[in-house]
């Protein structure tokens, strides 16, 4: 749980260990011996307006990671049990058996319960730099708090069940944002050696599979990172899982959500803030009762969950801190139940409301038979006042009874059902629809009078249409001039901006791209994108999430623009075009090759910020020439990074389809396996190698001098194995080389293209290459390439 929060006293006292006699209070805190954690009291927010109040704020005794400046807690204390309250202040101490217990006002409010020892002079607590909280006597571990985990799951514990005594090491969620009581979600390891997530320890709504003796089936993407190891165990004894960092340098952890989802968290130094890594299940909406009874989730919409009409919210108090579960919305309007069968009583009885292109409830429905219609099937409804709503489809008529719970909200792409929605009619009060029918004579006068007035001002909006437009270019120019954050343009604008789309300048599997001018000549690139269904807030977030990255080596996102269905981004013009336009193109302008090498190592190093230094990674997957573009002075700008982030979310992980061109896709793309940041590193080996030559790396043709060589890298990779590295580099340079550089290019761009993605370099180790900081072996001859020069060799003989 992340919460800010602070100790319950702004003075402390540091200590390593808690031996017999000796008291933790106060703002007293028990550090580990690296200081990565710390254990102690902290005052709950609020708490003194709680109904369990009594007479003061409350306090929990907690683990938090004692490095973070943004506290956060990973484990406390008494969670079954209600907090410490009163103006005295809770103590911690091992107690005359050898137990640590809390005492307040004199009393335990709680222990540990371990079993009782002749003598507690051996028993010391200790705080372990793993997190765990650990009370020994000499070698023996009496407990520790690895045993006894609550919402979070730290590196090295684990989670599972000792098949002997029946115990099992669960995770909670807590009850809200501030609150670490009980909460209703958790997440097991059970006999099966599966994975679940299960509401009020009833209800499953996500399963991990099989472990396969990697990864759970149905979590292939958890080794796509390589930022953990896993151990489990399934024998007569126990089934377990645990994790462990292989980078211990990085701050952690993994926990179970208010929201029923569980996360997987990194500190990120640079923001100061936690970035979220993994994400299960990766729509809150998959989670069981995540909005609560009467509402509908909306994984698109701002605020995901909203109450049915006739409904509203059951607790604001419980909603602002992300409890919604339970509460969810109540009716404005109890129902009238009123017996249809009388005809007097026909005005009073209930009706219905049609909430269309919705998943229908998860909570039990009784199926009707012998229903022929849709206007039967509503009466049958009526008759039963249980009856909260029904539905009536080729399955027959359907209805529900009680809370209306897991309902969603599906959507429409380019005016298409997504064939998932169905029609759920809600049971709401006569009153909800007739005060509706009432307030439309009021609309309606209220709408003439408000047209009578727009004709007064409509010939003021015409002048004032003018300066307005003429005013936002001013202000989109300022903004563009002084750097201050993304323009969000408006559609009209870049239509003009463009003439109307009418210059293309180039395209993709993303969309077009158009040449625009703005009111004081700079020029700009506006790319028109394909396939992009998002929500406006959505697009604006991660379009946001973008814009923030800069380097020398990126192109800059001017702006954007989101009306509707029309998503275009708006990016610097790069006048020199795109790299393959001067390595392909007989008219173009030979580059030397200090131009070259600068460029390869500026695409490098730009690959490199993506890959390592920004805070959620991003991977490319599609570089190629056409989408290295070159500024004025030919410094290399890579375009179109992010555009996965636009168009398909968890694009990094397992892919349904093969992104990229031929030509720079690694072998993984075609096996299916979940991709990583070195098929970007796949695909910059082979722009390297055009680079060098000057030859697109797909085109080549049989070789005169009789090796009968058709795909050209394979030609690099056997000339770089016996020394000639000069014969492949394009004739058009006249030899005018540093032979040094050729000879470390090759090499890069044949460790590049290794079939095996752990036997590529680092785009950051690429760079540390080509700038003459580490000296690089000679590669190996990929199998793939070794497989395609057989066939070449047959082809051309």
């Amino acid at each position: 749980l992340c919460a800010l929060h602070a100790p319950a006293s702004s003075a402390s006292t540091e200590t390593y260990s808690l031996s017999p006699g000796q008291l933790l209070a106060g703002g007293d805190k028990l550090v580990s011996s690296g200081g990565k954690f710390a254990l102690g009291f902290i005052q709950i927010p609020g708490s003194d307006s709680k109904p369990s109040g009594s007479g003061g704020n409350s306090t929990q005794l907690r683990i938090w990671f004692n490095r973070v400046p943004k506290l956060t807690s990973v484990w406390v204390a008494n969670r079954g049990g209600s907090p410490v309250t009163g103006a005295a202040s809770p103590e911690l101490t091992i107690s005359g058996d050898g137990n640590l217990v809390i005492v307040d006002h004199g009393k335990v409010a709680w222990s540990t319960q371990a079993a009782a020892t002749a003598s507690n002079n051996r028993t010391v607590l200790l705080l372990l730099d793993t997190g765990n909280l650990v009370l020994r006597s000499a070698s023996d571990v009496l407990w520790q708090s690895f045993d006894h985990p609550t919402d979070t799951l730290l590196p090295g514990a684990t989670i599972g069940l000792d098949k002997v005594t029946g115990r099992s090491r669960r995770l909670v969620s807590s009850k809200n944002r501030i609150d670490q009581a009980l909460g209703l979600y958790s997440m097991e390891l059970g006999r099966s050696g599966v994975v679940q997530m299960l509401w009020d320890s009833s209800v499953p709504y996500w399963s991990s599979g099989e472990w396969n003796g990697g990864y759970f089936s149905s979590v292939p993407g958890m080794t796509a990172r390589h930022l953990f190891g896993f151990t489990f165990v399934n024998d007569d004894r126990e089934v377990s899982f645990a994790y462990h960092l292989l980078d211990e340098t990085i701050t952690m952890y993994s926990f179970l959500d208010v929201s029923g989802q569980r996360k997987v968290l990194a500190w990120h130094e640079a923001t100061q803030n936690w970035a979220t890594v993994y994400t299960h299940p990766t729509a809150q909406c998959e989670v069981h009762a995540a909005c609560g009874p009467f509402t509908v989730c909306d994984d698109n919409a701002p605020t995901r969950c909203s109450c049915m009409k006739g409904f509203s919210v059951g607790s604001p108090e419980d909603w602002d801190l992300d409890d919604r579960s339970t509460s969810g919305c109540r009716r404005n309007t109890q129902l009238n139940c009123a017996s249809i069968s009388s005809g007097t009583m026909v005005g009073m009885a209930d009706m219905f409301y049609a909430m269309p292109s919705v998943r229908l409830p998860y909570n039990p429905h009784s199926a009707v038979g012998h229903v022929a219609s849709a206007v039967e099937c509503e009466q049958v409804c009526l008759s039963n006042c249980s009856c909260s709503a029904y539905t009536f489809g080729s399955g027959g008529c359907s209805m529900w009874h009680g809370g209306l719970l897991n309902v969603k909200q599906h959507h429409q792409i380019d005016g298409a059902s997504s064939g998932d929605g169905e029609i759920l009619h809600i049971r709401l009060a006569a009153k909800e629809f007739r005060t509706r029918k009432n307030n439309n004579v009021v609309i309606i006068l209220g709408a003439i009078g408000a047209g009578l007035n727009a004709l007064g001002i409509l010939v003021l909006i015409v002048v004032l249409r003018r300066t307005r437009r003429n005013k936002r270019y001013s202000e989109t120019l300022d903004k563009i001039h002084g750097g201050s954050g993304l323009v969000s343009f408006r559609y009209s604008d870049l239509r003009r901006a463009t003439r109307d789309f009418s210059e293309k300048i180039g395209a993709g599997g993303f969309g077009s791209v158009f040449k625009g001018s703005l009111n004081d000549s700079t020029t700009i690139a506006v790319k028109r994108l394909h396939g992009c269904y998002q929500q406006e807030k959505q697009f604006r977030a991660e379009v946001s999430s973008i814009g923030i990255l800069h380097h020398t080596n990126l192109v800059k996102i001017v702006g954007f623009c989101c009306e509707g269905d029309k998503k275009l981004l708006v990016y610097e013009h790069m006048p020199n075009s795109s790299l393959d336009a001067h390595l392909f193109r007989s008219s173009a302008k030979t580059l030397n090759w200090r131009t070259r090498y600068q460029i390869a190592l500026g695409v490098a190093r730009g690959l490199a910020y993506l890959h390592e230094s920004c805070l959620d990674y991003i991977i490319h997957c599609d570089i190629k020439p056409q989408n290295i573009l070159l500024d004025a002075l030919f410094v290399p700008k890579i375009a179109d990074f992010g555009m996965a982030k636009l168009l398909t979310r968890d694009f990094s992980r397992v892919m349904t389809t093969t992104r990229g061109t031929i030509g720079y896709l690694a072998p993984e793309w075609i096996s299916g396996v979940a991709i990583t940041p070195k098929v970007d590193v796949y695909g910059y080996g082979m722009v390297l190698l055009e680079i060098i030559s000057g030859r697109m790396n797909a085109n080549g043709e049989c070789g005169s001098s009789g090796d009968g060589i058709v795909y050209f890298p394979i030609q690099v990779a056997r000339k770089l194995l016996e020394g000639n590295v000069t014969s492949f580099v394009d004739d058009r340079l006249n030899g005018d080389v540093i032979i040094d550089e050729v000879e470390r290019a090759c090499k890069v761009a044949c460790w590049c293209i290794q079939d095996r993605e752990f036997e590529r370099p680092t785009m950051g180790k690429v760079v540390q290459i080509l700038e003459g900081l580490v000296e690089v072996d000679t590669p190996p001859m990929p199998k793939l390439l070794e497989a395609i020069a057989g066939r070449s060799n047959s082809a051309c003989t």
